[in-house]
């Protein structure tokens, strides 16, 4: 039985590092073995570290999959869907791999990021380091409590996770980040109802919005999406703050056991409808990057080392 990377349906945490590289061409062979193998050393720190609650996991880019584990891969990855409508934009990066690192120490994320960099040292070129923190009482830097609808205890499983629908990935998920840049001095100039009403919740007290008074172009109106059934398409969100005095955002992860949540969800939140309907929350903060990647079982990694 596949035994899944911890750090996909792992709870929140105080601090988290996000780590992205591109791969040297020719050196597939030396990275998957070492991926396994720092999938084996992620495993062993959240037993070492498990008074903070470590956990991580490691991605493969959907551009680079196929050069890295050949021509079978998940039934359904697929580069990120670059999408803009008038001044919102999705842009796409094709990174090589993603490292997501997080616990309650932001020591010990140092320590063993900065060991995973020495053990990819020759193989691939970090090319972006994001540290992401807790805000207040799980909030957006925006003063909004982030990730409310996310899936609770077993069912975070169910939602990250692929299942026997693709029996060779089962236990993998299927990861989309986004590192979102906020332009906190327009929206600090709102009065806090327009934010509400931006958000679709209270501020203080994080209450949402009933259906009848949420506006169609709020962000949890635009971002929650159903299915024909009426049934909601979830998708697991291990999102933090990112910044310092200069820049300040969010960087989004999605987990999920398939990309067709996230995917529309984003097409939700930038494209107008036939109303001229988005998520309003884009006026006040832009997408900087954006990547698709597959975060496969321990099992795969450590039988494709």
């Amino acid at each position: 039985m596949a035994r899944e990377q911890a750090g996909v349906c792992a709870e929140g945490n105080l601090h988290g590092l996000y780590l992205l590289f591109d791969c040297h061409e020719g050196s597939e062979a030396a990275i998957r073995s070492q991926l396994a193998e720092i999938s084996h050393y992620l495993d062993e720190a959240s037993e070492q570290y498990c008074e903070v609650a470590f956990s991580g996991f490691i991605a493969i880019g959907a551009n680079y999959w196929s050069q890295l584990y050949g021509d079978t891969g998940p039934a359904l990855l697929r580069p990120f869907p670059s999408l803009g409508c008038d001044d919102r934009h999705a842009p796409a990066n094709p990174y090589d791999l993603f490292i997501h690192i997080r616990c309650d120490r932001a020591d010990i994320n140092h320590l063993v990021g900065n060991e995973i960099c020495l053990m990819l040292e020759d193989l691939a070129t970090i090319v972006e380091q994001v540290n992401g923190f807790r805000y207040l009482d799980s909030r957006d830097l925006t003063g909004f409590v982030d990730g409310t609808e996310n899936p609770k205890g077993i069912h975070r499983q169910k939602v990250a996770l692929v299942g026997e629908e693709d029996s060779e990935f089962r236990g993998g998920s299927y990861i989309h980040i986004q590192r979102y840049r906020h332009d906190l001095k327009k929206w600090n100039q709102l009065k806090v109802k327009n934010q509400e009403d931006i958000i679709g919740r209270t501020k203080e007290d994080n209450q949402e919005y009933t259906s009848f008074n949420k506006p169609k172009t709020s962000h949890i109106r635009r971002a929650a999406i159903k299915d024909g059934n009426g049934k909601s398409l979830e998708i697991l969100r291990q999102s933090m703050p990112y910044g310092d005095m200069q820049e300040q955002g969010l960087f989004f992860i999605s987990c999920c056991s398939t990309p067709n949540n996230f995917e529309l969800m984003l097409q939700s939140m930038i494209m107008s409808d036939h109303k001229g309907h988005y998520d309003h929350l884009l006026d006040f903060t832009q997408a900087i990057s954006g990547a698709a990647f597959f975060a496969p079982s321990m099992t795969f990694l450590a039988h494709h080392a």
